[in-house]
């Protein structure tokens, strides 16, 4: 058996010198105290299955467009912000809950935040769809135009996974109990 070191520190503070040791890493005790957990009922969640269609379908819908010669018509560049931009926040969104980050976070009110988030993501996506199936006419008789039809058909359900997100973050936030009247009222 190895024998029991001769000195041994047992200080819980750090000092200069240990620190030196570790080679500065001030790191390592924030990372002691980080716990990563996923959230695997939230993954099998309605809500949840809605967000990977909206980030696969968004990526999809961005995607084609970027293939094609977009800049020919000035109102790719309103789709290709709304697609690009909720797709970023809505993966972000969702890692954000997956891994548990609104109960570190807690002073932000989630419900209603997601469901603004999806109420105006919903409202941004039905005038990028809009304004991708009225362009898609001038590219008629070129290779692009399938893109552009494929793109519109996307963008048509995202639109619409946008707006059943939006339909259930409301549900969540009413059934989340937000009225202190009715919850202090003893029965």
């Amino acid at each position: 058996m190895a024998e029991f070191p001769s000195k041994v520190n047992t200080e819980t503070g750090s000092s200069n010198a240990q620190t030196s040791q570790q080679g500065g890493n001030s790191l390592r005790g924030l990372a002691s105290n980080v716990t990563v957990r996923m959230d695997m009922t939230f993954i099998q969640s309605i809500p949840a299955i809605l967000m990977m269609v909206e980030i696969v379908m968004g990526l999809l819908h961005w995607a084609l467009i970027a293939s094609a010669p977009y800049t020919a018509l000035p109102v790719y560049g309103w789709v290709m912000f709304v697609a690009v931009a909720l797709w970023i926040l809505t993966t972000i969104l969702f890692f954000m809950i997956v891994f548990g980050a609104q109960e570190k976070i807690t002073f932000v009110p989630w419900p209603l935040t997601v469901m603004g988030y999806n109420g105006i993501a919903t409202l941004l996506y039905v005038t990028a769809f809009l304004a991708n199936a009225a362009s898609v006419h001038p590219f008629r008789g070129t290779y692009f135009h399938g893109h552009f039809g494929a793109a519109a058909f996307f963008a048509a359900v995202v639109t619409v996974a946008y707006g059943a997100s939006a339909f259930f973050s409301y549900l969540d936030w009413k059934g989340d109990g937000g009225n202190a009247a009715t919850n202090s009222v003893p029965t």
